[in-house]
């Protein structure tokens, strides 16, 4: 299982916005540029990550953009699913259910298990943590 490049691009410009101070602003081709994203890939995920809510992005000479709330208050999961939408680790793990063999599956417990893990583990993971688990 791995997430989309989009997203692994989202979560590299937000990391990248959560190391600025609460009132800076960075330009999208700084980003770009220091996070190695192609800049027509990261415009599009900016303009994503402003509908969801989590980034604010304003035009001009002093425009750029900044995180929309601490980066405390912001978690990995907000982010990989305002790019790749609900994680779905299996078919059968998804809100439709599509597997053929329904609840005498025995592998859909586990799947069903490892997927709950796994959206914790993204909803409690908050950018200030990510970053202060960092070696300095």
């Amino acid at each position: 299982m791995q997430i989309t490049r989009q997203a692994d691009y989202a979560l590299r410009a937000m990391v990248y916005l959560a190391r600025l101070s609460p009132n800076q602003r960075a330009a999208t081709s700084q980003i770009a540029e220091e996070q190695h994203i192609p800049p027509s890939f990261l415009a599009k995920i900016i303009s994503q990550l402003s509908i969801a809510g989590l980034i604010h992005t304003s035009r001009g000479a002093r425009g750029g953009v900044s995180l929309a709330r601490p980066p405390e208050e912001i978690s990995v999961l907000e982010v990989v699913e305002a790019i790749d939408g609900p994680i779905a680790m299996n078919e059968c793990t998804s809100p439709s259910g599509a597997c053929e063999f329904g609840e005498n599956c025995p592998m859909k417990p586990i799947w069903c298990d490892a997927q709950k893990e796994l959206i914790e583990k993204l909803r409690r993971t908050t950018f200030a943590a990510a970053l202060a688990s960092q070696p300095r």
